[in-house]
This record gives structure tokens, sequence and C-alpha cells, in this order.
């Protein structure tokens, strides 16, 4: 029951705004170089206030969507020379599961490149804190229930990031960070099959060891073939285009 009752939750008006560009925007109905109308114009078309309209342009120009002009209002851009990783998980919003085949491999490889040198040198680098955290991560992973995927999902998210943080690298945690929205937006589509928790738990427990052995060769090799999984499944799971 109480997974039935979630909290009610209604979109903002600037949500909705930012939503509905991203839209124009990502599908290209609104052009690379085009230029918006006026805050003013676009509030009275929208029927909604200025704030709002403005605070979305900012949102929207964070992600790299838009560029805002001084006295020229904002521009659309070509988000994929100007936008930020914030713009990753718009597109995968976007396209509602069915993800594009380039955008998936590229943030397959970018993953693989990231977390398994991390893995090898979270076994060089942990420290017994370190240890202690990932201990508490693993039981907390046996305990809970497998139709939790909310809680299944975020100890996975941290399990990773505990990698990070004891690799010594003070930037792969912040880019491990920078990708969670989109990394929790699959790994809770992966843990829906039943299957994929028991194996994944597996192979934290066997990275585990090898950082506790400091075992860096061994951490490697686990973490390639723990990727190498979850790419299949994933793959699997995902609707083909």
């Amino acid at each position: 029951m109480q997974d039935m009752l979630k909290p009610l939750k209604t979109e903002s008006l600037k949500e909705v705004f930012i939503s509905r560009f991203e839209n124009l925007i990502l599908t290209g109905r609104l052009a690379i170089g085009q230029k918006l109308p006026p805050e003013r114009e676009l509030a009275l078309q929208l029927g909604v206030s200025r704030p709002v309209v403005h605070e979305g342009l900012v949102e929207l120009a964070a992600k790299g969507l838009v560029k805002l002009k001084p006295r020229a209002g904002a521009v659309v851009n070509d988000y994929r020379r100007e936008g930020s990783l914030a713009v990753l998980e718009s597109l995968i919003n976007f396209q509602q599961g069915g993800l594009d085949p380039e955008l998936l491999d590229s943030l397959i490889r970018v993953r693989a490149l990231v977390e398994i040198e991390t893995a090898r040198l979270a076994a060089e680098n942990r420290t017994d804190e370190h240890i202690r955290e990932f201990r508490e991560i693993v039981h907390a992973e046996e305990s809970a229930c497998s139709r939790n995927i909310e809680e299944i999902t975020r100890l996975d998210f941290e399990f990773h990031l505990t990698i990070g943080m004891a690799s010594g690298n003070l930037v792969y945690p912040l880019l491990i960070n920078s990708f969670r929205p989109v990394y929790m937006n699959f790994t809770s589509l992966f843990f829906t099959d039943p299957e994929v928790i028991p194996e994944t738990l597996r192979f934290h427990r066997k990275l585990f060891r090898a950082i506790i052995d400091r075992n860096p060769k061994q951490a490697v090799e686990i973490m390639t073939g723990m990727l190498s999984h979850g790419e299949q499944r994933l793959r699997a799971l995902l609707p083909r285009r």
C-alpha cells in the first residue's frame, strides 16, 4: 500500500516551460541560431508570468540549449557544441527510453573509460574508511527488498560513487555525480529484471574483495565483466529504434 500511495507531484509552470522548449529544440522545430521572441512576448503567448519565462530560459541556458545575449534575447544553441552534462538527462527523457543507438554507445563507452580506471585506483588507494563504507553498502544491498527498485538503484549508485571516492582522484567522483540523473534513469530500468539484482550483488561482493585485497588487476577484470554484463542486459531491455 505504501508503494501505491506515493506523494502527488504537480509540475511547476517553469518545469512545463522548460519541457516544452526542450522538446522544440531537440526535435529541431526550433533551429540552431533561431532567435526566440522577447520574454514579455513569450509570457503573453504562453499565458504565464514573465519571471516563469526568465527562470526557464536561464535553466535552458545552463544546459546549453540556448544562449542569452544582452539586449538580444535568447538564441537556440547547437547543444552538441554548447551543451553541458545536464542536457543528457533532457535527451534521455525526451526519447522516453527509446534511446538513440549512437547516444547509448557513447554513454556506455564513457562509463567504461571512467569506471574501469576508478576500480583500478580504488584497489590501490582505498583506506580503511572506504572499506567500512563499502561494507555498509553491500550489507544494505543484501538486506534490501528486491521489489524496492528505487532503494536498490540508490545503493548501486552509492557503491560506484564510493569506488570513485576510493580512487583518490578528486575529479572522478565529481564526474560520476554529474551522471547521477542519467545513471539513475538507466539503472532503475535495469533492475526491473529480477535476475539482475542477485547477479549485480555477486559482482559487488567480488569487487569489494579485490579492493580489500589491494588487487588492481582483479578489480579491473571484475569491473570490466560487470559493465559488460550490464550493457548486455540493458540493451535487451531498451526498446529498439
